[in-house]
């Protein structure tokens, strides 16, 4: 192709434009929102019925999405699959666009260099017949002009030479000049001609071509192809247009044929990449699996459970070090069980051997005492502290016999309907002469209504007089305050002193056995370190909670949670862990309490005491209103746990709970 403009490749512009935007291509409402456009008002999805729909989608949707979360191996098989999948359909396009570019190439000469010679025939020919002395005077006998059948022998002649690999078209370049009408050869329709290249044949000399639909005029279907065209004169001087149409449904079937291929070719490689990435990582995953098994077996208790080791790869070494690890794990676990076991045995051993001589001795010191009147005051004195003493060794020998029987599981449970209120009235009746000693009052909320439960009492017993009597020996001759509580399918007891409190980590400690924060602080009731240890073992063999909470300076609460019915779990306790009087929740008042002329009001309890006259409120302690919360404690924790309330520095303690000496705030409490 000499001149003219260059042919472009199917799918691109070229001369022929791609169907304007109009009414009946308008995109959707769709694919408005998609593009971010509005719907017109009115039209918006109705919320519910979208989070019906997307809730609907998605629930087939989670078992996939949950093994996706826990399969490594479909992860990684998933996303070696669809890498594969974009480099092969990349590929693809590049390797089929270099195909069709050069058979393109190829069809486009060879039509340049066929269309140039039939151009050149039907040029020779009109300059043959229009020259001197070729005898036409240009005129039929019929009344037809001799150029339309010059025109029609034209295109016989020019396409005999390529049965079904072209045809040629001859179109009237005046369209007014209906002698003259379009001739065409095999059939085809002078319809696939498109206007765009005719307006432009028509208006330069050159040679023009594009790509199109060849159309035809019998039932054959339309196939794409290619176009060549220039402007001639006929032997009468009169321009008409001659068009080469080729067409590619070979090109076409070469092209499908590769596209087919590769496609084949580049789904055989995405199965065997994926293939070899599920073998790949099997060998990775498999181990890895087998590891995570036998550790979950481990930490069930099986201690014995290794991993079969195969090989001295990198994985044979993580095997062989997992099974050390266990081995060594499982020798340490067996010789701290060989030694509680031992210490248990000690304990219970020495606990029933001292009994003998500790009832001898007993019994010694008890006819001293009685005669302690007869002796000098220095023996009388020393008569009295050994019957002392054997009372607190009597005691202590007492709490080794129970905690041993913990330690053993020999403890058993006796449970009957109980209402904890006369638990409660014994445990105080007990205490009043060390409360009286102390100064201390014991106040009691929440006994107007029973609070019954399915417990063992003489436990229950034994929890709540530890309790008041460690809250009397170190609430610093303040109120302690008794609170009952049962809602749901728990009952519980709150015991609430205003002493020193409880340091940031000490109310978990406080349940050890044996442990006390200041081991130089004086026990004058005779403790023997282990009644709170005591006590959490009762609350776990009920299926209860024994917490503490506490802060320093603001004191301590220790609350007892337990079912109502045996062997019923316990979700929530009626008694909040944290007091509705402790500093935070006082300052959380205050902030949020109205405020007038810069004066900030404080809220009063309007609810009806028990009995105000007979429990005033002292204006140095204050007590927390009596009315008990009807609803679960949401944040309450199932075990021992504790929290503990640490005081900002700086801290101003204008409460008359936190009025301590400096040297009591940094001594606590050892139970």
């Amino acid at each position: 192709m000499s001149q003219g403009s260059v042919a472009p490749k199917p799918g691109e512009p070229g001369v022929r434009t791609g169907r304007a935007a109009g009414p009946g291509n308008e995109p959707s409402r769709f694919g408005r929102l998609l593009q971010g456009g509005r719907l017109p008002s009115g039209s918006a999805p109705g919320g519910p019925v979208l989070r019906l729909l997307m809730r609907w989608v998605r629930r087939p949707l989670l078992p996939a999405v949950r093994l996706w979360r826990r399969n490594i191996q479909l992860r990684v098989v998933a996303s070696t699959l669809l890498m594969s999948l974009g480099v092969v359909v990349l590929l693809g396009f590049v390797v089929i666009g270099q195909v069709r570019n050069g058979l393109l190439d190829a069809k486009d000469k060879a039509a340049q260099s066929q269309a140039a010679g039939g151009f050149a025939v039907a040029r020779e020919k009109a300059n043959l017949l229009n020259g001197p002395g070729s005898g036409r005077n240009g005129a039929a006998a019929d009344g037809r002009t001799a150029g339309s059948s010059w025109r029609s022998d034209l295109v016989q002649q020019l396409s005999s030479g390529g049965q079904g690999a072209f045809h040629v078209v001859a179109l009237s370049a005046d369209s007014e000049d209906a002698g003259r009408g379009p001739r065409t050869s095999g059939s085809v329709a002078f319809e696939s001609i498109p206007e765009d290249l005719r307006n432009e044949v028509d208006q330069g000399t050159g040679t023009y071509e594009t790509y199109m639909q060849i159309k035809y005029n019998n039932e054959n279907e339309p196939e794409p192809g290619l176009v060549v065209g220039t402007r001639l004169n006929d032997i009468e001087g009169n321009p008409y247009e001659l068009y080469y149409l080729f067409p590619l449904a070979q090109e076409e079937q070469s092209l499908n044929l590769v596209r087919g291929t590769l496609a084949t070719a580049g789904l055989f490689v995405v199965v065997l990449l994926g293939a070899i990435a599920w073998l790949v990582v099997r060998q990775i995953v498999t181990p890895v699996r087998m590891a995570a098994g036998i550790a979950e077996r481990l930490s069930a208790g099986r201690l014995q459970e290794r991993m079969k080791v195969t090989g001295e790869d990198d994985i044979a070494r993580l095997g062989e070090a997992f099974n050390k690890m266990a081995q060594n794990l499982q020798l340490k676990i067996q010789q701290l069980e060989e030694l509680s076991r031992m210490q248990r045995r000690f304990v219970s051993d020495v606990s029933h051997e001292l009994r003998t001589p500790l009832t001898t001795v007993r019994m010694a010191a008890d006819v001293i005492h009685e005669a302690r009147a007869d002796f000098d005051p220095v023996t009388a004195r020393s008569a009295e502290l050994l019957g002392d003493q054997l009372d607190r060794f009597e005691s202590l020998l007492s709490d080794l016999l129970e905690i041993s029987r913990f330690d053993a599981g020999a403890a058993a449970l006796e449970a009957e309907p109980i209402d904890l209120r006369e638990v409660v009235r014994r445990v105080i009746g007990g205490a009043e002469p060390l409360a009286e000693r102390k100064g201390t009052r014991i106040r009691v909320i929440g006994d107007e209504q029973p609070v019954v439960a399915e417990a063992d009492a003489r436990r229950v017993e034994r929890v709540l007089r530890n309790l008041v009597v460690n809250a009397v020996e170190h609430g610093e001759g303040r109120d302690v305050v008794v609170r009952m509580a049962v809602a749901g399918g728990a009952v519980a007891v709150a015991v609430r002193d205003y002493g020193v409190g409880l340091k940031p980590g000490e109310a978990t400690r406080v349940f050890s056995r044996f442990w006390r924060a200041d081991p130089a602080r004086a026990r004058t009731t005779g403790g023997t370190g282990l009644g709170l240890s005591i006590a959490v073992e009762d609350a776990r063999l009920h299926g209860g909670w024994l917490q503490a909470w506490g802060e320093p300076g603001g004191g301590s609460q220790f609350r007892l949670t337990l079912p109502r019915t045996a062997d019923e779990p316990l979700r929530g306790s009626p008694i909040p862990l944290e007091p509705e009087d402790s500093r935070q929740n006082r300052e959380r008042d205050d902030s949020a309490a109205p405020q007038t002329n810069g004066h900030r009001l404080a809220a009063v309890p309007t609810q009806p005491m028990t009995d105000r006259s007979a429990l005033p409120v002292p204006p140095r302690a204050p007590v927390p209103p009596p009315s008990a919360p009807a609803g679960v404690d949401p944040a309450a924790l199932p075990g021992n746990g504790a929290r503990v309330v640490a005081r900002p520095a700086g801290e101003r303690r204008g409460d008359a709970a936190a009025q301590v000496s400096s040297d009591r705030e940094d001594t606590t409490r050892g139970r």
